[in-house]
Order: structure tokens, then C-alpha cells, then sequence
């Protein structure tokens, strides 16, 4: 199983779990009311919304990773096409953080 084959599981078993929320404005209103631990942006979002959510996760010190396509993490957690995702336990956001692809990078 590749790595990012990993990532992708860990947030399909936290969305099972009820620790993922999605979505521009669940996602904003989760993190400033801080109970997120990692947020993960599409590599399809928009320029405004990658920094939008950059923005926000340095301000509230939440790291943000942009991975995955909208189709693939919508699909992971069981929705439609997603933009972002926020995983509001610890060790789920600890072990999708260290099962991401070494290519993948935290956005400062």
C-alpha cells in the first residue's frame, strides 16, 4: 500500500469516526473555534481559498497541508467533491500527517 494510499484511509476512518468536518464554511468555523488540529486543502482550490485557509490556519497555529484532489477527499470521507477537510482529533490528524506523501509539504 503506498503512502498516500495511507493518508487517504486514515481520513476515510476518521470521517467514520465523526472527527473530519468539510467544507469552506465548516471547515473556517471549526478551526476558529479551535478544535482542529490539521487542515488539508485541495490541489484543485482555488488561489483565494489556498490562501484564505493559509491565512487562517497560521493565525489560529492549525497546520494546513494541500493534498489530494476534490474528488479523492470528498470521496474519502464519504461526501462529494470537497475543497477542504479539517480533522478535529489529534491522533487522527498526527497519523494522516505522518502517512502523507514525502512530496507533500506544510504550507507556512
Amino acid at each position: 500500500m503506498k503512502s498516500n494510499d495511507r493518508a487517504m484511509s486514515m481520513m476515510s476512518m476518521a470521517a467514520k469516526a465523526g472527527k473530519i468536518v468539510s467544507g469552506e464554511f465548516m471547515v473556517e468555523k471549526t478551526v476558529k473555534e479551535g478544535k482542529v488540529y490539521l487542515v488539508i486543502v485541495s490541489e484543485e482550490a482555488s488561489a483565494n481559498t489556498v490562501k484564505k485557509f493559509s491565512n487562517m490556519c497560521f493565525f489560529y497555529k492549525v497546520p494546513m497541508y494541500i493534498y489530494g484532489t476534490k474528488d479523492s477527499l470528498g470521496h474519502n470521507i464519504g461526501r462529494e467533491a470537497r475543497a477542504s477537510v479539517a480533522v478535529t482529533d489529534e491522533g487522527f490528524a498526527n497519523s494522516i500527517v505522518k502517512n502523507l506523501p514525502d512530496t507533500v509539504t506544510q504550507v507556512k
